[in-house]
């Protein structure tokens, strides 16, 4: 068999979707698939009311096989057989409780629709108490600072605040779950037929950035300090991980179940997961002191540095640097905002609450004609807001926007932050406040650049990939302006799931290190945004307008808190 004629899967779990690539080891796409998350999709297990995002494994279950199978039913048979590895990435920080196996309690018929037994997604922001619980204590007790390696703040989207507040909150799970584990652990540990959690291959990129482990600490953060947050932590680090694995490391074969099911041969090897923005920069082609930003519903800055070079340097505010968590032998920087793709979303559906609501009662309409109407709107909202607000003049509007309609997530968490909209008059008008929460969104992204560079570490281009970078010419162009910065688009449209297989293919022990597949197996980049000086010079005064109005919100937010 030549080197050419060998394959590889990524897989890619989003917060909507699942979607897998079958690749040659060239970088050749052959075939993609996506799968919708079913009960995610229907709305359950989520309460927006109060930052309560869950998701059941069935989806995750069901996408993995949908998605496998969807891709091997358009290739010839021949190329089943030349499929040497498959690795997964999923969104992150996502733990879900497990028993002795490595099982997820929602898997058990006493807990099937309970969302405490469920993955709690990235977004999930019910832990913000306990987030604050896990600083408190940090700052004020004599023992090592577990929070010098993820920015100094930890968040409640984040591993051990999420841990706690299931626990407090449902004696049922506490009393039932052994251990957690992230959901890119558990999707190899699945595959390969793990039925031992102790045994799992944990990942570096999730355990580091979202658990606090690090090689200084050996390992978790002590027994001690995790009693000092609450007794009910006790005995469960015991129960977790001391070692952690890069995701060119190989967590086992596929079992004969997941063989079956699948249609694919038991010598196919299995990685070691992470989290999607961090494959996801290796598939867009990452290079040192390039900020690789994964654009979605949220954003996620991935930054690689060499270790001689920022080793020693900490970084305030970010998600954590860890040592290998996104190319094996370099520092990995993590930032993000909570919230991009997610604003201009809650935007379109308050100006679709009136459209739904008034044209659902229409008594002039069939009700075939109102789910038309209401659909064509709906699909048409963002691009039609686009097209007006590309053709405002800089002097028909003064609004200006927070984007913290999720919180705040880099730099410095804070969860508790809300969004705001200034310098509304009677002609202001949807247009005019679109093109105000863009901006606002790309203000956010400068405040992460501005810190990194503050903080001593350089940056030398922006690299974007994902939906937004991808589709939103106007959006790329004002982020292009606001960080007087050239922006490089990735080609394809599934870097992440690219990146997964780039690391598949190292896995296999095709290319030699992950090095190597990026460059043997990367795509390039399609387009560029150029920022125009005239825009960046007037950005330049808006931003400075974003911050002071943000460190007011800020200060008054917190005030009404104590």
């Amino acid at each position: 068999m030549s080197f050419d004629d060998q394959y590889v899967i990524g897989i890619d779990y989003g917060t909507d979707s699942v979607r897998a690539v079958l690749v040659q080891v060239t970088g050749n796409l052959l075939n993609e698939a996506v799968h919708y998350y079913p009960r995610w999709s229907d709305g359950k297990y989520i309460d927006p009311s109060i930052n309560m995002f869950r998701q059941h494994p069935l989806d995750y279950l069901e996408g993995l096989e949908a998605t496998v199978k969807e891709l091997l039913s358009k290739v010839e048979p021949d190329v089943i057989n030349k499929i040497k590895a498959i690795s997964v990435d999923t969104t992150g920080s996502t733990p879900v409780a497990v028993d002795k196996r490595g099982v997820p309690l929602a898997l058990h018929d006493e807990f099937k629709e309970n969302p405490n037994a469920m993955f709690i997604l990235w977004k999930d922001h019910t832990a913000v108490k306990e987030a604050e619980e896990i600083n408190e204590l940090t700052r004020n007790w004599d023992g090592v600072d577990y929070t010098k390696y993820v920015g100094g703040i930890y968040s409640s989207e984040w591993f051990w605040a999420k841990i706690l507040h299931t626990i407090r909150e449902d004696k049922q799970i506490r009393d039932a779950a052994y251990s957690w584990v992230e959901h890119c652990d558990w999707i190899p540990f699945e595959l390969t037929g793990g039925n031992d959690v102790l045994k799992m291959k944990r990942s570096r990129c999730a355990a580091g950035h979202k658990a606090m482990w690090h090689e200084e600490f050996g390992g978790l953060p002590s027994e001690e300090f995790l009693q000092n947050i609450d007794p009910l932590l006790g005995g469960l680090r015991d129960r977790l991980y001391e070692k952690t694995y890069t995701s060119d490391q190989v967590v086992g074969s596929l079992s004969e179940k997941w063989s079956e099911k699948l249609g694919l041969p038991t010598d196919v090897y299995v990685g070691v997961g992470a989290f999607d923005a961090h494959m996801g920069a290796v598939g867009g082609e990452i290079e040192p002191y390039h900020l690789s930003k994964v654009m979605g519903t949220s954003t996620c800055d991935i930054l690689v540095a060499p270790e001689e070079e920022a080793g020693d340097k900490l970084v305030k505010g970010i998600c954590g640097q860890v040592d290998g968590s996104v190319i094996p032998g370099m520092l990995g920087l993590e930032a993000g905002q909570s919230a991009f793709g997610d604003v201009y979303a809650w935007f379109k559906d308050v100006l679709m609450w009136p459209v739904t609501n008034v044209i659902g009662e229409s008594g002039i309409l069939t009700d075939s004609q109102k789910v038309q109407v209401i659909q064509e709107a709906g699909d048409n909202m963002i691009k039609t807001l686009t097209e007006k607000a590309r053709l405002l003049d800089d002097d028909e509007t003064s609004i200006m926007a927070l984007d913290w309609l999720n919180g705040r997530r880099t730099p410095d968490a804070n969860q508790l932050l809300k969004g705001a909209i200034w310098g509304l008059d009677l002609s202001s008008d949807a247009p005019k406040i679109f093109k105000a929460l863009v901006e606002a969104t790309c203000f956010g992204a400068k405040l992460i650049v501005e810190r990194f560079e503050k903080e001593g570490i350089p940056i030398k281009g922006i690299i974007g990939l994902g939906g937004v970078a991808r589709k939103s010419p106007y959006i790329m162009q004002i982020l292009a302006d606001v960080l007087n910065m050239p922006i490089k688009i990735a080609k394809t449209d599934q870097t992440v799931a690219l990146g997964a297989a780039m690391f598949a293919a190292t896995v296999a022990g095709l290319y030699d290190d992950i090095e190597k597949a990026k460059d043997g197996m990367g795509h390039g980049f399609d387009k560029v945004y150029q920022p125009d000086p005239e825009c960046a010079k007037r950005y330049s005064e808006l931003y400075d307008e974003y911050k002071t109005v943000g460190q007011l919100i800020e200060n008054h937010i917190m005030n009404s808190k104590k």
